[in-house]
C-alpha cells in the first residue's frame, strides 16, 4: 500500500473505532468489557497505521537522501561555516512557525510570518517548501523540464532580434555598410493560479500524518498539471501562452507528404541551429500510430528507450508526451526558447468557511506564473490529418 493508502484505510479504521463506541455504550454510557477489549484491538490496529505510516516516510526520506549525487564539481565560492545564520523564509524559525499555523488552522500564526504576508492575505512558503514545490512541478511538468525559467519581481522584457545581419564581401579598401537593427519585445507578466486541497480534521491533529509532504505532493501535482496545460494550450488570455497556440505559439507547417514522410518534412523544416537540442511534444495518444511509420529503408522510425528515465526517441530526437497535448498535432523544436516567468514565492492560506460543516480543512496555494515561446521560428509544429 502507498502512503496515502495507508492514511485513507487508518482515517476509516478511527471512523469505525468512533461508531463502535458509540452504538456499543450502555445507559450508564459505559462499555462491556468484550466491547473494551474489541475497541483496544481497534485502537491498537490504529497506532500500527500510524508507525507503518512513519516507517514509510522515513524510506521514502532515505530513498530520497541516497539518491542524490555522490559528488558534484566544485563551481562557486567554499561555502561558509555552518553556524551562518538563516534569516526570513530561509529560517528554521519561518518554517516550523509555518508547519505549526498550517497544523493549527492558521489559529497560532507566529509573528516571524509576517514579513512573508503576500496581497491577499495568505503566507509566502518557506524557501525550502518552494524548492521542493518548485522540483514537483518539474517531475509532473515536460515543459517546465525543457524550458527556460526565470525569476521576476515585475513585467519582464525581453528584447529579441526581428532582423538577422548578414555578411557580405567587399572589395579592398571598399565601403563597409551596416544595417539598421530591429527588435521586438516579449513581456513575461504574472498570471495567478490557485489549486486547493482537503484534510481531514483527525489527520490534521494527527502528529504522525505527515502535513508538509502531503501539501507539498498534492500541490506540485495539482499546479504542475495546470502549468503544463497552459504552457502547451493557453491563450495568454488570463494565462501563459502556450506553444500551440495558433496566434502567438509556434510555427505551424503545411505538407502535403504523409505518415513517416511528414515526420521527416517536419524535422528539417526546424532550421539546423534550433535541431541541435531539439525534442518531439506530442499527445499520449498519438504514440500507437506513429510507432508504425517507417523510413524508405523499412525501418521503424520509433526507438525505444533502452535505459530507465531517458524518453523514447523518433528520427534519433527525444520525445515527451503529455496529456494535454492537442491530438491531432506534433510539436518538433528546441523548447528552451519557451520562457517562464516566476513572479516572487508561493504560498499558502486556509480555507475556513469552504469545508467547515464537514469535518474537512480546506488548504489553496498560490502562484503567480507566465509562460511565452520567444522565437516562435524555434518550434515547428505539424497537424496530423485523420486518415
Amino acid at each position: 500500500m502507498t502512503i496515502l493508502e495507508l492514511r485513507e484505510a487508518r482515517n476509516k479504521a478511527w471512523e469505525g473505532a468512533k461508531a463502535f463506541v458509540e452504538s456499543k455504550r450502555d445507559k450508564d454510557g459505559l462499555l462491556s468489557k468484550e466491547d473494551a477489549e474489541t475497541y483496544n484491538a481497534m485502537e491498537e490496529k490504529i497506532k500500527n497505521y500510524s508507525k507503518e505510516i512513519e516507517r514509510m516516510e522515513e524510506m521514502e526520506n532515505m530513498e530520497n537522501e541516497l539518491n542524490k549525487p555522490v559528488n558534484s564539481p566544485i563551481v562557486n565560492k567554499p561555502l561558509k561555516a555552518d553556524n551562518e545564520v538563516k534569516t526570513g523564509r530561509a529560517s528554521n524559525e519561518y518554517k516550523d512557525a509555518m508547519l505549526n499555523a498550517l497544523r493549527s488552522n492558521f489559529r497560532q500564526v507566529s509573528n516571524v510570518l509576517q514579513e512573508g504576508v503576500d496581497a491577499d492575505g495568505g503566507y509566502l512558503v518557506p524557501d525550502e517548501y518552494d524548492t521542493r514545490l518548485i522540483q514537483k512541478l518539474e517531475d509532473n511538468n515536460i515543459v517546465r523540464a525543457l524550458a527556460t525559467k526565470i525569476k521576476t519581481s515585475g513585467e519582464h522584457k525581453i528584447n529579441i532580434a526581428s532582423t538577422t545581419p548578414a555578411a557580405a564581401w567587399i572589395e579592398e579598401g571598399g565601403t563597409l555598410t551596416f544595417g539598421d537593427a530591429k527588435f521586438e519585445q516579449k513581456i513575461l507578466d504574472a498570471h495567478k493560479l490557485h489549486v486547493a486541497v482537503k484534510v481531514t480534521e483527525e489527520l490534521l491533529y494527527d502528529k504522525a500524518f505527515g502535513l508538509e509532504n502531503f501539501l507539498i505532493d498534492s500541490f506540485g501535482k495539482a499546479i504542475g498539471n495546470a502549468e503544463e496545460n497552459a504552457f502547451l494550450n493557453g491563450t495568454g488570455n488570463g494565462q501563459p501562452t502556450g506553444i500551440f497556440d495558433e496566434t502567438a505559439g509556434g510555427t505551424y507547417i503545411t505538407t502535403e507528404a504523409t505518415e513517416g514522410d511528414a515526420i521527416i518534412e517536419l524535422v528539417y523544416s526546424l532550421k539546423r541551429a534550433y535541431r541541435k537540442n531539439a525534442a518531439f511534444i506530442l499527445n499520449d495518444k498519438m504514440i500507437a500510430k506513429i510507432r508504425t511509420y517507417k523510413d524508405h529503408n523499412g525501418a521503424y522510425m520509433w526507438q525505444p528507450s533502452l535505459i530507465a528515465g531517458e524518453p523514447d526517441k523518433l528520427l534519433g530526437y527525444p520525445v515527451y508526451t503529455s496529456q494535454y497535448a492537442p491530438e491531432d498535432s506534433i510539436a518538433f523544436g528546441d523548447f528552451s526558447y519557451y520562457n517562464i516567468g516566476d513572479r516572487g514565492a508561493r504560498s499558502f492560506k486556509q480555507l475556513t468557511e469552504l469545508f467547515a460543516g464537514n469535518g474537512m480543512i480546506g488548504y489553496v496555494a498560490k502562484e503567480r506564473v507566465d509562460g511565452i515561446l520567444v522565437l516562435p521560428e524555434a518550434v515547428q509544429i505539424l497537424k496530423i490529418e485523420e486518415e
